[in-house]
């Protein structure tokens, strides 16, 4: 195992090699999974209402 005070200096030297994004990166990043989550719940609620509907029109014929 190695020295504590030499593993602090080897994590302080990788945490400084990080890039860290830029506020305008992350709010644009943010606004796109917003728009993406947005359109995925409108497919799947389009979706879930073509199912009800043909369910609904299946079991008509039916009962």
């Amino acid at each position: 195992m190695s020295n504590p005070v030499q593993f602090l200096n080897q994590v302080r030297a990788e945490i400084s090699r990080i890039t860290w994004p830029t506020r305008r990166e992350v709010m644009t990043t943010t606004i796109m999974v917003l728009i993406m989550a947005a359109i995925a719940a409108l497919f799947f609620s389009l979706v879930d209402f073509g199912i009800r509907q043909g369910l609904g029109l299946i079991l008509g014929f039916l009962g």
